[in-house]
């Protein structure tokens, strides 16, 4: 098995919903946003902040245990002339961290954990700001027939 693929099956439950999972058999549902399922466009915002979150995790981890550790993630759903896309992405951390030298040690390495994780680290987040195009065929088929021009979803 190819060590760099990753990769998830996605299975149609119901009208608009749909659950994916992964070679482990981890499932999660998706939703258009009509149920409590999360819709494409959260989970990728929640991948962006997962990701990241680990990353800095495992950093300052190695100097303190967060007292505590919760991250934010938005950004504006728009459409225009480049069709449907998010834009103003931020990722916020509210991070605590006891007191004392270890507290201190992973204070001080905090924003450069952040930096390391957005500049090089982060597999979701490197992806999506860097140009990635994404190949989409039909199983049996090598292509995708052209598409009808106004057709394509606006779920997520």
């Amino acid at each position: 098995m190819d060590e760099a693929l990753r990769t998830i099956e996605l299975t149609k439950m119901g009208e608009g919903r749909y659950k994916a999972t992964n070679r482990r058999g981890g499932v999660l549902p998706i939703g258009s946003g009509d149920d409590p399922d999360f819709t494409p466009v959260e989970l990728l915002l929640a991948a962006i902040a997962g990701c990241t979150a680990i990353d800095v995790d495992l950093i300052t981890g190695k100097r303190a245990k967060a007292e505590s550790f919760d991250v934010h993630a938005s950004g504006d759903k728009i459409r225009d002339d480049q069709g449907n896309h998010l834009t103003n992405l931020k990722v916020s951390f509210d991070i605590t961290f006891p007191e004392g030298p270890d507290g201190d040690a992973a204070r001080g390495v905090l924003q450069r954990a952040i930096d390391q994780s957005r500049d090089r680290l982060c597999t979701v987040s490197r992806t999506v700001a860097l140009p990635t195009p994404v190949e989409m065929v039909i199983a049996a088929n090598d292509e995708l027939p052209p598409r009808a021009e106004g057709s394509g979803g606006s779920f997520a």
